[in-house]
């Protein structure tokens, strides 16, 4: 069940991706991922409503929100710190690269949180799995490399680090989930309120970064991906978080399973963005197919 919802979420954080490179593109990026804060608290605030006032409508639902003490609020304002962190650094990186680039890049996170969960949770993997994941980080690996044949230099360009920095507070960011999900949290808790205090986050950041130097930087157009951002991303994040709430479910993979959303990223390169040298990054995207085949086959 775990396994199949990581598929489902990997979707839908493609569709996520699409979107956000479409709204990125020209674009001002502060405003676009301001008002993808605010979207998503407000897509929220009708089960928060609920879950304070009429409780009895909902609770037995996967919807509830439980009252939650000032710790829980603690470690979830934690969660949101480490994630707008990597939203920040993914949001202008994908500004100014390819998509079939960044996101491939993006996609090497797995590789960082698998070696996390092996230390921090003692994580083991079969051999199908292991094949899955080994196929996978050679994909990601080669894909990444693609960039130089567009000119991009992985060394000196400000944008490839941004992505790396972005790929980093995503492993962090994906093994705190782990530890919030393993240690009782509850899962509508910490993704409801980690989406307030984003906002919170990202109002202060705006004041203070983008509002004073709005008319001497890339205007602010509105589009209607913009709202869409918000959207697949609530839908990607509730699949993810149920799927960690299964007590058998493993980080590692929950993890590899959510970067294939890289496909449909690679599509809409090829699609909509019309990038280059699609043909000799196809190939690549076989292994990621490969990879997670096994990465299936080892849970059976």
């Amino acid at each position: 069940m775990w396994l199949s919802l990581a598929f489902l979420s990997a979707l839908l954080l493609g569709a996520y991706d699409t979107c956000k490179k479409a709204s990125l593109n020209g674009n001002a990026v502060i405003p676009v991922l301001l008002l993808n804060t605010l979207f998503c608290s407000l897509l929220f605030l009708p089960i928060i409503l609920l879950s304070a006032f009429a409780p009895h409508t909902i609770q037995d639902t996967i919807f509830y929100v439980p009252a939650a003490d000032l710790r829980t609020h603690l470690f979830i304002f934690i969660k949101a710190c480490i994630v707008l962190s990597s939203w920040l650094f993914a949001y202008f990186a994908t500004k100014h690269l390819p998509i079939t680039i960044a996101a491939p890049i993006k996609a090497s996170q797995p590789i960082l949180t698998l070696i996390g969960a092996m230390i921090i949770y003692g994580e083991v993997l079969n051999l199908y799995q292991w094949i899955g994941v080994t196929l996978a980080i050679i994909a990601f690996i080669l894909l990444s490399m693609s960039g130089k044949k567009e000119g991009i230099n992985f060394r000196h360009n400000v944008w490839i680090l941004f992505i790396v920095l972005a790929t980093i507070t995503g492993a962090m960011s994906g093994l705190y989930d782990k530890y919030l999900m393993s240690h009782g949290f509850h899962r509508m808790s910490v993704l409801v309120w980690y989406s307030y205090y984003q906002l919170a986050l990202m109002a202060i950041i705006s004041l203070i970064m983008w509002y004073p130097k709005r008319h001497k930087t890339t205007p602010f157009v509105w589009r209607n991906s913009i709202f869409f951002i918000s959207l697949f991303l609530i839908c990607a994040d509730f699949v993810y978080f149920y799927a960690l709430s299964e007590p058998e479910s493993m980080i590692s993979i929950v993890s590899m399973v959510r970067r294939s959303s890289v496909v449909v990223s690679f599509t809409a390169g090829a699609l909509i963005f019309r990038e280059k040298n699609i043909k000799n990054k196809a190939i690549d995207l076989i292994l990621v197919l490969l990879g997670m085949l096994f990465l299936y086959l080892g849970t059976k």
